[in-house]
């Protein structure tokens, strides 16, 4: 099993990751021990969590060479100036008991968000090494346009709600030119893929599960990572075998076909989707 990585023009990242959301403390820490000890190298988690220092101690415990994880955080909302998210990270930093992170994200886009502030708050942390690349998360394309044009920081990274009954399309046309990576999280919509009758068709023909064939829809699309969350070794060593389940022209249409427009995760503060 070889985890594919994204080479893009500001960060190298494995397109297959561990999410940490919602599991916390002892749960959290033996989840990312494990996901460790399987062959996980890319870990995901964010300040609203709350479970920084749980991923941050299981790295410590896992013993391997820091330069072979790559880690992501992100800074919630609340922070939606330079001085506020600058404060945000260096406690994120401070909780993982690491010197930096490989990615910084904006959690979620606040009304508030003085944009150019942040982003120059996060050109700041890139230049000192605290973070390696940054980018944003649950930005509509016209958002993370004006983040990439404001030419501030170079936006290695978009992270957004993105399974096989969710199209990012429109995304993802915008973010492939540019060399940005496109996250994909509830990547199996939730557990939802289990009783798809397409996708149960699929995943028997391959002897593989629902979920494995979800995972492979998602890294057949270039420049897509995918971070499905799993507390148990069994289903991370699960979805870690999706990187080898190569999906035909056939299935990938029937994937395809299925409704795109189910999202799962509209929570009150977030953006307008289509702007």
């Amino acid at each position: 099993m070889t985890v594919p990585v994204f080479e893009g023009a500001h960060t190298r990242m494995p397109r297959l990751g561990l999410g940490t959301w919602p599991m916390r403390g002892a749960e959290c820490q033996r989840a990312v021990e494990s996901a460790l000890g399987l062959g996980y190298r890319h870990i995901d988690t964010a300040e609203m969590y709350g479970n920084e220092e749980a991923v941050g101690a299981a790295i410590a415990a896992a013993g391997l060479p820091r330069a072979d994880i790559y880690l992501t955080t992100k800074v919630w909302h609340d922070k939606p100036d330079g001085a506020s998210f600058r404060r945000a990270a260096e406690a994120c930093l401070k909780r993982l008991g690491q010197p930096h992170v490989d990615l910084l994200l904006v959690h979620w886009p606040s009304p508030r968000l003085d944009l150019p502030s942040v982003l120059a708050a996060m050109a700041r942390l890139r230049k000192e090494g605290l973070a390696r690349a940054v980018g944003v998360a649950n930005f509509p394309r016209g958002l993370l346009a004006r983040a990439v044009e404001a030419d501030i920081v170079p936006i290695a990274a978009l992270q957004v709600e993105h399974h096989v009954y969710l199209s990012q399309q429109r995304l993802l046309d915008y973010c492939g030119p540019r060399g940005i990576a496109l996250t994909s999280y509830t990547p199996v919509a939730k557990g939802m893929v289990a009783e798809d009758p397409v996708i149960c068709r699929i995943a028997a023909r391959h002897g593989a599960t629902p979920g494995q064939v979800a995972l492979a829809w998602l890294l057949a699309m270039p420049g897509v990572a995918a971070i499905p969350k799993a507390a148990g070794a069994a289903r991370q060593a699960e979805n870690l075998a999706a990187a080898d389940l190569v999906l035909d022209a056939a299935d990938l249409a029937a994937l395809a076909a299925l409704p795109k427009g189910r999202r799962l995760v509209d929570p009150a503060h977030g953006p307008d989707w289509d702007a």
